[in-house]
């Protein structure tokens, strides 16, 4: 590799550090506002999200730690521990969603809910679009495979969004766990293509 090689690649690998910590740090700060939302508005929901935020920080933990160091045993390792997060956000959901459509446990509107994972949902998105193409600049896995992990995020950030948006205006609160149940889908493919697929 030559000087502009090196050079450009530890730009790369910046950025990724620099997407990885304020996913984390977004995180952290989720879990709180999450919890007080979710206790003042008796939502499973909103707590439930609250637990993929800690799945999300474990994620981004990984990929922090496998950015500071190299070998494919190490990259391998990595990759096994961001599919086990996805595999316990697919058992979370499952078990989420299914509680909430058997008990038609009916939360109270929470403004707070509402507005955080609406913005989460726009700030989840642009960070996996980011890991997703300095993950493929690097030709790292497992920062693309990680950038997947917050796209699901997002992606649930939206569904509990809109669970919360038509409880709170037109009372169909089994709105979000049914859309807990295509997040499951999709967990289960990343389960699939981390464990079975080839890198």
């Amino acid at each position: 590799m030559t000087t502009s090689d090196d050079t450009a690649r530890a730009t790369l690998l910046c950025r990724g550090f620099a997407l990885e910590y304020t996913t984390l740090a977004w995180n952290v700060v989720g879990i709180v506002v999450l919890a007080v939302a979710a206790i003042s508005a008796r939502s499973v929901a909103l707590a439930g999200f609250g637990l993929d935020s800690l799945i999300e920080i474990g994620a981004s933990t990984v990929v922090i730690w496998e950015l500071s160091g190299t070998g494919e045993a190490r990259r391998r390792r990595a990759l096994r521990l961001i599919g086990a997060g996805f595999a316990l956000l697919a058992v979370y959901l499952l078990v989420q969603s299914t509680f909430v459509l058997a008990t038609g446990f009916h939360p109270h509107h929470s403004t707070l809910g509402i507005v955080w994972t609406a913005v989460t949902a726009a700030v989840m998105f642009t960070l996996a679009a980011g890991k997703a193409r300095t993950g493929a600049a690097l030709d790292n896995p497992v920062l693309k495979t990680e950038g997947r992990v917050t796209l699901i995020d997002g992606l649930l950030a939206a569904a509990v969004l809109v669970g919360l948006v038509l409880n709170s205006t037109l009372g169909w609160w089994w709105a979000d766990p049914l859309a807990g149940y295509v997040l499951v889908y999709y967990a289960v493919r990343e389960v699939k293509e981390i464990f079975f697929g080839e890198h």
